[in-house]
């Protein structure tokens, strides 16, 4: 069975620890952690190692054992190597960034097979801001100054939703944001916005909510609201590779 801890925002910082606990307590593997930075790359190495820094010192303040997986570039993501890395990992935990680049550096490379791989096998997954955008068909390019030009492929590895982070932050950033994203998400297609300091934790299909925020789930043109301690059902489409069966 598949676990996922998806964030909204404040990776590394001590409200997650929930979060992180809650992952290791249902991951297989051998007990580490595989911290990839990637969707920051684009910022320099100054801030890829920062987000990295940040990362093991967290899960060495918890007594987890982590490491960084240095995979900037496509070039990086087809490197065997590195792919080899993720194969026993408990854990792999994508940070902030970019969502958009995140995805063209992952899409069909040996990383994102060993990253199919390992979750099917029950490796847990991490992701903040980012990290949780680039998971579906449609993600964001959050370097683009227009928010008609906003929406590029993802990584269509959860189908038929769009995620939100930052959630409450949005509008303070670009007025009238939300609003743009949640009309432009297909019919039929769930969307979840997570606010900062605030995660979903869950198998696919059941959720809890941890940390400051809400969880904001908008099915059939109805939104929901969870807070902290919440449980809330939303069956996430995933992609066959993944679950062992076939999408259709």
């Amino acid at each position: 069975m598949s676990s996922w801890a998806l964030l909204g925002s404040g990776e590394f910082e001590p409200w997650s620890e929930v979060a992180d606990r809650w992952l290791l307590e249902r991951a297989t593997g051998d007990g580490r952690v595989v911290i990839a930075p990637t969707a920051s790359s684009r910022e320099g190495d100054a801030v890829f190692d920062e987000w990295g820094r940040k990362g093991l010192e967290h899960f060495a303040s918890i007594d987890v054992e982590a490491e960084v997986l240095p995979v900037r570039t496509r070039d990086d993501a087809d490197r065997e190597e590195l792919a080899a890395r993720l194969e026993e990992a408990s854990i792999v935990y994508f940070s902030g960034g970019n969502p958009y680049h995140l995805s063209e550096v992952l899409r069909d490379t040996a990383v994102c097979a060993a990253l199919l791989r390992g979750i099917a096998r029950g490796m847990g997954y991490a992701g903040c801001s980012a990290g949780v955008a680039c998971l579906t068909e449609t993600t964001f390019d959050s370097d683009s100054d227009e928010l008609d030009a906003i929406f590029k492929p993802g990584l269509g590895i959860v189908r038929e939703t769009v995620f939100g982070p930052h959630w409450d932050m949005i509008d303070t950033w670009v007025p009238g944001a939300s609003e743009f994203i949640v009309s432009s998400v297909a019919d039929g297609h769930a969307f979840v916005g997570i606010d900062e300091q605030t995660a979903m934790l869950g198998d696919g299909a059941q959720w809890q909510v941890r940390g400051r925020g809400c969880v904001h789930v908008r099915r059939a043109g109805e939104f929901a609201r969870y807070g902290d301690g919440d449980r809330f059902d939303l069956s996430l489409p995933v992609d066959g590779r993944v679950t062992g069966t076939p999408h259709a």
